[in-house]
């Protein structure tokens, strides 16, 4: 047996053996309750250089604690920022989605595509569908391998270039949505474990994003056209009953559907006249003018969660009425509902995640081992695009066994956030860099949850087509774009481009509130000492 597929084997293993997410987190609640009886025991403390607090480990079963865990129950899951911001865009999406709005906008951008120019369609529309949720899987990469078909050229090539699109290009869109409010989201309580007054919005990764369609949609076009067709060969279309159809006529946009189409762009202009109106009339919602330089639209930014959400329901209300998919309002309140009962999975493990990343925050354990981790790494003064690389590496490696984003992200940011913001690098590049990483690896495991979907896809072309093929069809995607992200993120941190409006790579935090004179101990290292603690400079990290 060959060593790749011996590693391969080996991964699909231990990532079998892993429980559930939601045991996951249980798993790591139970060891932060135990790892805080010892911090507390033994005085572990640093000082938050930010704020000049002193941070000292707090015992999880201390009767403060349990009063927080067991009374306050409800209002942790209630106050998980990412919770409330994704069930907001839910209600619009679920509408926009179960009226078959992304469905036929999804298709009529595939089928009208130019065919000298199908395989880069074929990737911007699919980075474009992660608007759609599930509906980017299902529709895109059999509709790619069928747009293919119809123009003479291999289906497994279109259905390999949706799935490096819409999996691998995770991270890549032209608008924020729901991924960027949800991860982001997740952030911002990080990032308050150190600064309490930080703010994140929808828009902290937006330009960032966009780089990442930029630079990887040339790279699935050479990829495609250039090693992955000529390997497949020539296609020969399979004969019998239940031979997938090749003819694109089949997947033609009804009238009314090109009308729903029309009535949803109308809805979609009106909402951003409004949003602009609103922007522009005197004494605006959206600007700050108290704020500072380059701050001022910050409330912009953070009414985008309601711009999309709206957005997305209006127009789905249009294009229903205008398909004839939506008879009455009441259909609307229905596709709502099903929209949150889908969403159901995600709920159940948000209250796991809201109370591990509570809990760290009421042990102090977080800010604590962050603090002290960056003084740690500041003596070793590794360059700011390698600190970040590393992001990019331990992201992709969890990805190959735990496929949701937003668990590996709700237990890895309270640590990593604070951690490189006392570094001076801001939490949008941090999360920036972790989204990266579990964008890329997507495509290349067999754990990833729709790998066995898109496997079935293949079949219906090709029924000789293993999970080996498929693996071995996208390593060379998966390759490049690992290769393609460290090099981006590393560019983008070398010149310091902006990720978003407003936001920088680098973190400046304010000046510290007050100052701090009393013994600490320097770090997770055992009890205070008796004499005043020197001061890293640039960290506030206490020192014997």
């Amino acid at each position: 047996m060959a060593l790749g597929t011996r590693i391969l084997n080996g991964v699909e293993r231990i990532g079998n053996r892993l429980p559930d997410p939601v045991f996951l987190f249980l798993w790591l609640i139970g060891g932060l309750v135990v790892l805080s009886l010892i911090g507390s025991g033994l005085g572990w403390s640093a000082i938050n250089p930010v704020t000049g607090e002193t941070l000292v480990a707090q015992s999880l079963l201390s009767r403060e604690n349990l009063e927080k865990l067991i009374i306050g129950m409800p209002r942790t899951l209630a106050d998980f920022p990412p919770l409330a911001i994704v069930v907001t865009i839910i209600y619009g999406a679920s509408v926009a989605e179960r009226t078959g709005l992304f469905n036929s906008a999804i298709r009529g951008a595939l089928l009208n595509a130019p065919k000298a120019l199908l395989t880069p369609i074929v990737v911007v529309v699919g980075m474009m569908s992660h608007h759609a949720s599930d509906a980017s899987y299902v529709v895109v990469i059999p509709l790619a391998a069928v747009i293919f078909a119809a123009a003479g050229r291999h289906p497994l090539a279109g259905l390999a270039a949706g799935f490096a699109a819409v999996s691998g290009g995770y991270a890549g869109n032209l608008f924020p949505g729901s991924q960027d409010a949800l991860i982001l989201g997740i952030t911002e309580p990080a990032a308050r474990l150190i600064d309490p007054t930080y703010s994140v919005n929808i828009a902290g990764n937006w330009f960032f994003i966009i780089g990442v369609v930029l630079v990887f949609t040339p790279i699935v076009w050479m990829i495609t056209d250039r090693i992955i067709e000529p390997r497949l060969g020539q296609w020969t279309p399979p004969a019998g009953a239940n031979a997938p159809t090749t003819k694109v006529e089949n997947q033609r946009l009804t009238n009314e559907q090109k009308k729903g189409l029309a009535w949803a762009g109308l809805a979609i202009l009106g909402m951003l006249a409004l949003w602009t109106l609103l922007t522009l009339m005197p004494g605006s919602p959206f600007i700050d003018p108290e704020a500072e330089v380059g701050q001022e639209f910050n409330p912009l930014y953070r009414s985008l969660i309601a711009f999309f959400a709206m957005t997305f329901f209006l127009a789905g209300g249009a294009y229903g009425a205008g398909a004839g998919t939506v008879k009455s309002h009441r259909d609307m309140v229905r596709m709502m509902g099903e929209g949150i009962a889908q969403l159901a999975p995600y709920i159940v493990l948000a209250f796991f995640a809201a109370h591990f990343v509570a809990m760290i925050n009421w042990s102090g354990l977080g800010p604590i081992l962050a603090v002290n981790a960056a003084a740690e790494l500041k003596t070793i003064a590794l360059p700011t695009p390698l600190l970040l690389i590393s992001v990019v590496l331990v992201s992709c490696f969890f990805d190959l066994f735990i496929g949701s984003a937003s668990a590996k992200w709700s237990a890895l940011a309270p640590i990593v956030v604070p951690m490189f913001m006392l570094l001076g690098i801001s939490p949008e590049m941090t999360t920036a860099a972790y989204r990266m990483g579990d964008s890329v690896t997507n495509i290349a495991t067999p754990l990833m949850s729709y790998f066995p979907l898109i496997l079935t896809f293949a079949q219906r072309w090709d029924p000789r087509f293993g999970l080996g093929s498929l693996m071995s069809t996208m390593l060379p995607y998966a390759g490049a774009f690992l290769v393609a992200g460290l090099t981006m993120v590393a560019v983008w941190v070398a010149l310091d481009l902006p990720l978003g409006p407003g936001v920088g790579v680098y973190y400046d935090p304010p000046a510290p509130q007050a100052e701090v004179s009393a013994p600490v101990d320097s770090g997770i290292t055992g009890t205070a000492g008796p004499a005043e603690p020197a001061v890293v400079a640039g960290t506030g990290v206490s020192t014997k």
